[in-house]
């Protein structure tokens, strides 16, 4: 039975909730508890590479709770809020540290909750998605609902991307500390309530029968999927290279171009931005699928990207002030991620299918942690790296500190290198190790739908 357009249209209402909490946390979390509450930047970096080395523990384990889960509800709903609900929470407590705290009082606190973000965001993540294979019958279907939650996810991504400076300083009256703990309530409201219209309407179609593995199967399962594994391992690397440019973008726009109207040129630049990557998920990737396949799209992309960020890093070399010429470099750059995210999402749906034909066993929940971690992963690669730059170069909320660095011109080009020549590095090495190893072609895919079909019956 084909998707309905409610069902379709409350999946992505909850991408764009999901998305909104997430990037406020990856985008912003380096630059509130650095900046405006004054925790060193070598403190904050470790601090998120931290969590993420528990995830590697906790996101898996999770994945197996949810596919051993059985309620009348179905597997992924009971999770999908209880995560939700307890995650709203902790994101507002994590950007409304009392303003009393300093010093190691403010680390704990900035590490405890940071942690727990984690895990609760991991209680709806994987369900969120794990949902997809369990309600889509593969293909075409398959590829468009994936195609249809990243670009809502995108959505939400971008309107936090956009909105997120502009609100804090209005909602604040003048104080960021403030206006950041006023933002955190209203989006996890939002967050609450979108994520509760998908549970509501969404209902679980699979007719596969799964099993209950023990833990030591589905790590076994996991660990046999090459494919799987294949596509995670780009996916670090794709989303680490966004995010340590997206991670220091706003000092860029604060230290380098500066200005007194400098949050007025970050907002315009994301909202470009932004709107290039939803653009590029709704309309390039399909045009492109039309004419090419789906990796002939993901080379593409990868290409773009590169270009774009040669061509940021000329203008930055050149000392380039004028807003809109940093454009071109985001059109391409933007574009390029937004395909890539819809793309890595759709690989990786389709290694399920890989999975049950190698393996005997259609292991959703714990394919999808490998993407929940693993781009968690990636956020606390790129802050760790952002937060050594912004120690390496001295870059804080201080006038002397921002004096320095407008005067310091290996301060700058320090910035302005981990920008551009990291993403860089990364995406060639995503880029290399995908060649090498993914092989789900669509030929490929056919093969292996008609086989599965054929065991079913």
């Amino acid at each position: 039975m084909k998707l309905t357009l409610k069902e379709k249209a409350s999946y992505g209402l909850g991408a764009v909730g999901k998305d909104m909490v997430y990037m406020l946390s990856a985008g912003y979390i380096l630059y509130y508890y650095q900046d405006i509450m004054g925790v060193s930047a070598i403190a904050m970096g470790i601090i998120l590479m931290a969590a993420r080395i528990f995830d590697a523990f906790n996101d898996p384990v999770m994945g197996v709770v949810v596919a051993k889960t059985r309620t009348k509800w179905g597997k992924f709903r009971p999770w999908l809020i209880i995560g939700t609900v307890l995650n709203a929470v902790i994101l507002y407590v994590m950007f409304a540290a009392p303003p009393e705290l300093n010093g190691k009082g403010l680390i704990a606190y900035a590490a405890v909750f940071y942690i727990l973000w984690g895990v609760t965001y991991t209680m709806m993540d994987i369900p969120f998605w794990s949902m997809i294979p369990a309600f889509t019958e593969g293909g075409k279907e398959r590829e468009g609902l994936s195609t249809l939650g990243r670009s809502c996810a995108g959505v939400g991504s971008a309107l936090i991307t956009i909105v997120t400076v502009k609100c804090v300083e209005l909602l604040g009256g003048g104080s960021e500390r403030v206006g950041f703990r006023q933002f955190a309530l209203i989006i996890a409201i939002l967050f609450i309530v979108f994520e509760l219209i998908t549970c509501v309407i969404i209902k679980e179609k699979s007719t596969v029968d799964v099993s209950s593995p023990s833990v030591g199967e589905m790590f076994k399962s996991l660990v046999q999927n090459d494919q799987a594994m294949a596509v995670v391992i780009a996916i670090v690397l794709i989303n680490a290279s966004l995010y340590i440019t997206s991670n220091l973008l706003i000092y860029f726009f604060k230290y380098d171009i500066g200005g007194p109207k400098w949050t007025d040129e970050y907002t315009l630049f994301n909202t470009f931005g932004g709107g290039m990557q939803i653009i590029s998920m709704m309309i390039f990737f399909p045009l492109l699928r039309r004419f090419m396949s789906a990796i002939k799209v993901f080379y593409t992309s990868f290409g773009m990207a590169v270009g774009g960020y040669l061509l940021l890093l000329i203008l930055m070399i050149t000392g380039a002030k004028n807003i809109y010429i940093y454009f071109i470099p985001a059109f391409f750059v933007f574009s390029a991620f937004g395909m890539l995210t819809v793309l890595t999402t759709v690989f990786l749906a389709n290694t399920v299918d890989y999975g049950e034909l190698k393996n005997n066993r259609r292991d959703e929940s714990v394919i999808f942690s490998m993407q929940t971690f693993v781009v968690k992963l990636a956020s606390g690669v790129s802050a760790f790296a952002a937060s050594l730059c912004l120690h390496l170069f001295n870059i804080k909320d201080s006038t002397d500190a921002a004096d320095d660095a407008a005067a310091s011109l290996s301060s700058i080009m320090g910035l302005r290198m981990t920008m551009t020549i990291l993403p860089i590095i990364g995406l060639l090495a995503a880029v290399f190790i995908f060649a090498k190893r993914y092989i789900l072609t669509d030929e490929k895919l056919v093969e292996i739908s008609a086989e599965l079909k054929k065991r079913r019956s």
